[in-house]
């Protein structure tokens, strides 16, 4: 399993298709890197030899793709500075909802996971039915 920037990509993809596995590289991302490192993109990673690996780290790297610990890190101070000037995005992503305007009526479960049913709590020192 060919590794690039501390990742491990999975070996029986096309290297195209291998190289979004990395956080930040994406379809297009992907064709750039290979170009510039003057590589096929139909060649299965596993067989890439250790020079056109080093290729690929050397284009990510000169091509100042913001990619892995740094993006995450640069997301999450985003959402940080969000939930710091409590805007409205700020708030929806600190209460777990929907943050770009969807309905929540209904149809929100992925973001506010499942069904919190609420019960009917009865008193017991209520007047029954009964005389």
């Amino acid at each position: 399993m060919p590794r690039i920037l501390g990742v491990d990509i999975r070996a029986d993809k096309r290297i195209d298709i291998a190289l979004r596995d990395i956080y930040g590289v994406g379809p297009v991302n992907s064709k750039e890197i290979l170009t510039k490192a003057n590589i096929e993109p139909n060649i299965r990673a596993r067989d890439l030899s250790e020079q056109q690996l080093s290729q690929i780290v050397h284009a990510i790297q000169d091509g100042k793709y913001v990619i892995e610990g740094d993006l995450r890190r640069e997301v999450g101070l985003d959402l940080k500075r969000l939930q710091a000037i409590k805007c409205y995005r700020g708030i929806r992503h600190l209460r777990g909802l929907p943050v770009r305007g969807q309905r929540t009526q209904t149809n929100a479960r992925t973001r506010k996971g499942p069904r919190k049913t609420v019960g009917v709590q009865r008193n017991p020192n209520a007047k029954t039915g009964i005389h």
